[in-house]
């Protein structure tokens, strides 16, 4: 019993975790767009607004998850899909020293790529608060 309690918990934290994550990230996708445009690939035009596209996206989503929206877990698989590009051009750029800061780092760049599977999980366990009208 106290294995499903847990679980329970996890699925109804998991959603609220990652909007408070894609809220901390779209806002830094505004105040710091370059780390986000060396991510990028680079066939990609006009990367900045893509940028600041995808943080509006975060934002979005993020606010969505966390006021248990209905259609938020859905739109924030497809985002964390969406951007799963941008995070393995980072680990096949990672020690190059094309990319900023930590980004740079082969491990942790190439960590972030399978991280992405529970972030979806996350985003897929979000649900709408139950009201308790039919």
């Amino acid at each position: 019993m106290k294995d499903r309690t847990t679980g329970r918990r996890l699925r109804e934290r998991a959603p609220l975790a990652l909007g408070g994550m894609f809220l901390a990230a779209g806002m830094l996708h505004f105040a710091k767009p370059k780390p986000f445009e060396a991510i990028m690939p680079r066939r990609l035009p006009e990367r900045r607004a893509w940028v600041y596209a995808s943080g509006a996206a975060e934002l979005a989503c993020g606010a969505g998850l966390l006021t248990r929206r209905k259609w938020a877990g859905r739109a924030s698989a497809a985002l964390l899909l969406a951007v799963w590009p941008a995070n393995v051009q980072m680990a096949l750029d990672s020690g190059s020293g094309r990319l900023p800061g930590v980004a740079d780092n082969k491990a942790l760049a190439w960590g972030r790529v399978p991280l992405q599977i529970p972030l979806i999980w996350a985003a897929l366990q979000s649900r709408p608060k139950d009201t308790g009208r039919s």
